[in-house]
């Protein structure tokens, strides 16, 4: 795909189209039911960075008159649809919400929300799919109670999918 995203035969909307119908599909599949780091979120993001680079090509520095690669800030201004790390957790929210509607006895339910018998090993917890839910709904404010009761309000529920999907959250430091 390499060849077909730096060529120059092919505009920039055909790139885009062809990123996020062949490769974006490929990438995401699954990402339901993630439980991302941010090392694997910087990861997602250097990856589509990378893409991104691709399908705009390099850029002409009007200082040196020479060809540089564009900034992250460029390619995020140039590509105005939502971030990798924005899709993966607008649709782990879309699969949260079906998860509350389910009966409790579903494996799916059990699996994902679940509280498993037992201790857990002694060092830091590792970050459940739950756990991430309740961040997401943290960055755009809407942790009023229990996640699983605000699910099964349709409406507010969907509002809250396209706010996490939308939101442009500032760069962490040491993150490009």
């Amino acid at each position: 795909m390499q060849n077909i995203l730096s060529s120059s035969l092919l505009s920039k909307n055909l790139k885009i189209k062809i990123y996020r119908t062949i490769i974006l599909p490929v990438v995401l599949y699954g990402c339901e039911t993630l439980s991302l780091t941010l090392r694997e979120e910087s990861r997602l993001r250097e990856f589509e960075n990378r893409v991104l680079r691709k399908v705009f090509g390099p850029k002409r520095d009007e200082v040196t008159g020479g060809w540089r690669k564009l900034h992250n800030e460029e390619v995020s201004d140039l590509y105005s649809l939502p971030n990798i790390v924005r899709v993966v957790k607008s649709r782990r929210m879309r699969w949260a919400e079906h998860v509350a509607r389910m009966v409790k006895g579903r494996a799916v339910h059990r699996v994902l929300v679940g509280k498993p018998e037992g201790k857990r090993p002694l060092r830091r917890p590792i970050r459940r799919w739950e756990d991430n839910i309740k961040m997401d709904l943290q960055e755009v404010g809407g942790s009023c109670g229990d996640w699983m009761e605000l699910a099964h309000d349709r409406d507010m529920w969907r509002a809250l999918v396209n706010t996490v999907r939308n939101l442009r959250v500032p760069k962490m430091q040491g993150i490009s």
